[in-house]
């Protein structure tokens, strides 16, 4: 059993102010929820109207299978194009 962790650092644009950013999030997190098994959420820079950073975790039977989930949920949020993303980490936990 693996768990796989992506971090992703977002840069806004066009943001000016938290409502907006806010809503902008809202939407990303929302969309990868219904197209993946992922667990999200925003997890820094809340006070923040330009910068984002988002959360996401799955659980799966290999890394090679989540690292594939993780890749395709980074194309869908560049794809999305609501903001910019500026820095990326994986990590994988193995049990068992």
């Amino acid at each position: 059993m693996v768990v796989g962790v992506l971090r992703l650092h977002l840069l806004v644009h066009g943001s000016q102010n938290l409502k907006q950013k806010r809503a902008v999030v809202k939407s990303i997190l929302g969309r990868c929820r219904v197209r993946f098994p992922v667990s999200c959420a925003e997890i820094d820079h809340q006070d923040l109207w330009q910068r984002a950073a988002l959360g996401f975790a799955i659980l799966e039977n290999s890394e090679a299978s989540a690292h594939q989930v993780l890749q395709k949920l980074i194309e869908e949020v560049e794809r999305i194009g609501l903001a910019e993303i500026v820095g990326q980490d994986i990590e994988f936990i193995h049990y068992g």
